[in-house]
């Protein structure tokens, strides 16, 4: 049934009835101001919603940044696996990327081969690298021998390749080489700064 009314009573009739009963009261009590009461009422509802609505776009734009900072802290990937050849007793390498203690191997026979991920940042593709390696290897007389071995190197463009640690000449030259695509990684034998700043 629909109430007509008049007065107060009929201006409450027209207004949403989320704010009918504080309209009410004020417009009766302040009948000049209840125009603005309502528009007030209105106004502020509408702030509410632009700030809910402008708080889901900063929350979603600062997630999308920080997935772009992690893709770009860590684009890409390659493998280096180093595995201890029969004459050798033990072995303790370390693998430096860019300046940057990459990995570490250590084996023996217990660890006959191990395998490390390296990462790198994007928006590089040629990365230095220094390969630094203490050997223990029994000679054909039975002797035992100790090798510090390194080298110094570039790898161009490295990501998805899988490179060996490779020791060569009696123990004496030690690198990184992928067998399928050798002119990825390029060394200069002889002894490798940052070897030398690492263990005096």
């Amino acid at each position: 049934m629909r109430n007509r009314g008049s007065g107060c009573h009929g201006r409450e009739q027209r207004r949403s009835h989320a704010s009918a009963v504080n309209v009410a009261i004020l417009s009766c009590a302040f009948p000049v101001q209840a125009g603005h009461v309502s528009g007030y009422i209105d106004g502020m509802t509408k702030m509410f919603r632009f700030a809910r609505r402008s708080g889901a776009l900063l929350t979603a734009a600062f997630l999308a940044i920080g997935m772009v900072y992690a893709g770009q802290a860590q684009a890409g990937q390659f493998s280096v696996v180093d595995e201890k050849a029969p004459q050798e007793i033990s072995e303790v390498s370390r693998l430096y990327v860019d300046g940057e203690l990459a990995a570490t191997f250590i084996l023996n026979s217990d660890t006959t081969q191990k395998s490390e991920t390296i990462h790198t940042p994007a928006g590089r593709v040629e990365h230095t690298y220094a390969l630094c390696g203490e050997i223990v290897i029994r000679t054909p007389e039975g002797r035992t021998e100790t090798h510090n071995v390194s080298s110094a190197g570039v790898l161009h463009n490295p990501d998805g390749h899988v490179f060996q640690a490779l020791g060569a000449e009696n123990f004496t030259d030690f690198y990184l080489i992928d067998p399928t695509d050798p002119d990825v990684a390029q060394h200069r034998p002889g002894r490798a700064e940052a070897c030398t700043v690492a263990t005096s």
